[in-house]
């Protein structure tokens, strides 16, 4: 048979491959997307969002409501409190993976997205002009061309291994992690602080360290207790035996030296009973391998603590969307493809070294328990949350812009805009997924006008707007802002983020 054509071949459907193929279609190029599984994955496997990812999703109207700050989060399962901030950059969303999977697949299904479940990647070549995948269907074997290949598909990624790209980092061999849903008799519940724990006392929400190892307890979704263990230095598991309840009990128990009881749940599935032996820190040495590019797990893996995997992995999808999109059309800057390496892999690289520091704050021993009553007197400075926060939620890290406004590079903050229509945030006028100028006074007409068929020029009052004027990329991050009644930049901003004015791309 001849083979498939298509723009964007996606290997795997899940959050970070589903947000990728829905940001692609805003921007009209429709992908195809493939899956070894037979529909959306119902695997429990993360249990929220957590950093700055809840208000991008808003701006596409996938988060139901307005995004609020988060008051707390955990820092190694030390508590952050948050009212000492004016700014607050961590938010939240405890939505099961499983539910975050099948609403984006009903957006890819709602924008004539084709996604071909059961359908897995087994090799591709890369030519001058496009990539020649060979896919292993219900049907048999046959092959796609695509223009540019993505490797959505996790931590074990075949797109990354076959496209050689290395996959550097520190795996600790010893580490033990067990993880389930179950049900304990006797738990008290403490509204906004945690549990009281049957024979043992209080817990807080989230992780708890012990000399013995770490313990986990919480409520991600309402009624559906979830506990986990992370053990060292204890005896070898057989990894290919299925985790059993009595296993994590066992487990619970030696962490915490008393007897739990715990049961099996008694609510609808799906119910998580897993484990991890060993855990790993890795990024992939490069993102992309000419027309062959990483998103997600496939491009690197951390420590699920502190909740970062979905955001930096969904922000990976929105970040690459719209600029593999302009190159697909033609009409992105010469440079623009490289910037989504440039501008992801030292998010990256932060959450790495987060995810590890937190990791060495769950030690065993008693010096780590001194090492831990020092941190938390540190998260009580102000400024030292404001640090901690901004690292949690990757709000620490500015994109490189020529801009020198000090709101350049980062993502947008929430504010009204006085629209014909009535108020609206400024999230809801980025549900279109293009370029928006932001010039309330009109003084800007002229300079955008080149740019019309890329980009949106709104001349509504905002009073609350933290500059003048905003140019926002469809991710919502500011890519030039000015304080300056007489602005300078914007043109150049113009073109360095979506090509040349339509006056001069009709001359080259």
């Amino acid at each position: 048979m001849s083979d498939i054509r298509t723009d964007v071949l996606i290997s795997g459907a899940g959050p970070n491959g589903l947000l990728l193929a829905t940001e692609l279609a805003l921007a009209g190029v429709r992908p195809i997307v493939l899956e070894t599984g037979p529909g959306p994955g119902t695997a429990p496997k993360a249990n929220g969002m957590v950093g700055q990812i809840p208000r991008v999703l808003d701006m596409r109207g996938l988060y139901p409501g307005k995004p609020e700050p988060m008051p707390f989060w955990i820092f190694s399962g030390l508590r952050l409190e948050f009212d000492s901030l004016a700014d607050r950059s961590v938010y939240a969303w405890m939505i099961s993976q499983p539910e975050l999977t099948a609403r984006l697949a009903e957006r890819a299904r709602e924008l004539d997205i084709e996604v071909r479940w059961q359908h897995a990647l087994t090799d591709f070549t890369q030519r001058e002009d496009d990539v020649l995948v060979t896919v292993n269907g219900p049907d048999g074997e046959y092959r796609i061309a695509a223009a540019y290949l993505i490797g959505a598909d996790g931590g074990k990624s075949l797109v990354r291994k076959r496209s050689g790209i290395g996959f550097p980092g520190f795996t600790a061999a010893d580490r033990i992690s067990r993880m389930g849903h179950v049900e304990i008799p006797g738990l008290v519940g403490i509204p906004g602080v945690g549990y009281e724990l049957p024979g043992y006392g209080r817990v807080d929400w989230g992780h708890h360290w012990t000399e013995r190892g770490m313990f986990i307890l919480a409520e991600f979704q309402p009624g559906r207790l979830l506990i986990a263990t992370g053990e060292s230095g204890t005896d070898a598991v057989d990894e290919d035996a299925p985790m059993t309840l009595d296993e994590l009990s066992a487990s619970v128990n030696r962490v915490l030296g008393i007897d739990l009881p715990i049961r099996p749940p008694a609510w609808a599935g799906p119910h998580l009973l897993r484990r991890w032996v060993g855990l790993n820190t890795r990024t992939a040495d490069r993102y992309r391998d000419r027309r062959v590019l990483l998103i997600g797990d496939a491009a690197h893996v951390h420590s699920a603590m502190g909740g970062p995997g979905l955001n930096l992995g969904m922000q990976d999808a929105m970040n690459l969307g719209w600029k593999l999109a302009a190159r697909i059309q033609g009409r992105a800057p010469a440079d623009l493809l490289d910037t989504y390496e440039s501008e992801r892999r030292p998010l990256a690289e932060r959450v790495m070294m987060s995810s590890m520091a937190q990791s060495a704050l769950m030690a065993r021993g008693p010096e780590v328990g001194a090492l831990r009553q020092l941190f938390g007197e540190l998260l009580h400075i102000p400024p030292v949350v404001d640090h901690i926060s901004q690292l949690l939620s990757g709000a620490d890290v500015a994109y490189a812009t020529d801009c020198d406004h000090p709101l350049a590079g980062r993502l947008v903050p929430d504010f009204t805009v006085d629209t014909a229509e009535g108020p609206r945030r400024i999230a809801e006028l980025l549900r279109t997924a293009r370029p928006l100028l932001l010039d309330p006074h009109g003084h800007l007409t002229d300079t955008v006008t080149g740019w019309s068929d890329r980009v949106d020029h709104i001349t509504a009052p905002a009073p609350d707007a933290p500059a003048a004027a905003l140019l926002l990329r469809p991710d919502g991050y500011i890519a030039w802002a000015t304080t300056d009644p007489t602005p300078t930049g914007l043109r150049e901003a113009l073109t360095r983020w979506f090509g040349p004015a339509r006056t001069l791309a009709t001359h080259t």
